[in-house]
């Protein structure tokens, strides 16, 4: 689990998979929260199937997904994390945060609690970041958090993608 100072990040695990299978309510259930309206943006990414990975359970659950609880436990606000183990050095980050608690400071305060957290393991050097090419509320969070722009790309199923990063020397956030 990662801590913040208004939030839990609690990592997301088969039988939480299972749950949100069976409704988001079935997932409320088994973690004690409210499930906001809007939440899951990408269902796909939370599918019992997305487990079958041939990663070890230790590495997924440093490495993988993140529910992000209030500190009082009453609600999912989001979720993120990262898009597998570091390579090379680098880790991608990712992250969403359900339309009612948007607009908080929630998305920054996980991105770079995730940011540090990264950073704490010796072989992450380079932390990433991806977005639509065009500014919106996940650019202004990437730049609250330190990192810069990099690139754009084009992207055969989302068009033009901007490529951010922040490395370990440039993170504010002690490792």
């Amino acid at each position: 689990m990662i801590q913040t100072p208004r939030l839990h990040l609690v990592p997301f695990e088969l039988d939480h998979a299972v749950a949100l299978a069976g409704g988001r309510l079935e997932l409320g259930a088994l973690l004690g929260v409210a499930i906001p309206d809007g939440w899951p943006h990408f269902p796909e990414a939370y599918s019992v199937e997305a487990f079958s990975t041939p990663e070890d359970g230790a590495s997924a659950r440093v490495w993988g997904t993140y529910l992000f609880l209030l500190n009082d436990r009453c609600s999912l606000v989001g979720s993120g994390g990262y898009k597998g183990k570091p390579v090379d050095g680098v880790v991608e980050v990712g992250y969403e945060v359900a339309p009612n608690f948007q607009n908080r400071g929630l998305a920054t305060e996980a991105t770079r609690s995730m940011v540090g957290h990264a950073f704490s393991y010796p072989q992450v050097e380079l932390v990433q970041a991806h977005t639509l090419g065009e500014v919106n509320a996940s650019t202004k969070v990437l730049n609250k958090v330190g990192m810069t722009f990099v690139e754009a790309f084009s992207d055969p199923d989302h068009g033009v993608v901007w490529q951010w990063q922040i490395s370990r020397s440039e993170s504010p956030v002690p490792a």
